[in-house]
């Protein structure tokens, strides 16, 4: 395996990650509409994050293999549902959102050094089938990563001087 195809398959495991928790946490913190919304929308962009590397992957010949798809099964969606319910009536949900937040942060500043390395790789070789996905998706990930710092900056003065 060389390292291209090695760092595909890092980054779509990270980008399918993040997909994951960013519907856990609009699920998760759903009575905050704007967590709930913007989550879900970036998921979506996650999730076709991992189509696009699935796709440049296969034009270099590498086979990635397939990946459960989670999110979509309806026991995890129920199961999601009610923890948000549960966390909505916790006295410290704010410091839940906090911390979930900051989690998201870092596996988006994880996708992003991933995107980094294919888009140096295809600018060296002139790999213009590389280079696209990492150029179009890579500005997603520093958008996730800028929602969720500015939420953190946002809710962490209420929230921390609440307590």
């Amino acid at each position: 395996m060389n390292g291209i195809t090695l760092t595909l398959r890092t980054l779509r495991r990270g980008e399918r990650h993040l997909a994951h928790d960013l519907v856990a946490v609009a699920e998760r913190h759903r009575t905050e509409h704007e967590v709930h919304h913007v989550a879900t929308d970036l998921a979506r962009r996650s999730r076709e994050h991992v189509r696009r590397i699935a796709e440049v992957a296969a034009e270099h010949g590498a086979k990635l293999g397939d990946l459960p798809d989670h999110c979509a099964d309806g026991v995890f969606a129920t199961l999601r549902k009610k923890a948000s319910e549960a966390v909505a009536h916790r006295p410290e949900p704010g410091l839940l959102l906090l911390r979930d937040l900051r989690a998201l942060h870092v596996a988006a500043a994880e996708n992003s050094l991933h995107w980094e390395m294919p888009a140096q790789a295809a600018q060296a070789s002139g790999d213009s089938g590389l280079l696209a996905p990492a150029s179009s998706c890579h500005p997603e990930t520093l958008r996730q990563m800028r929602w969720t710092n500015t939420m953190i900056k946002n809710l962490s003065p209420q929230i921390l001087t609440s307590l």
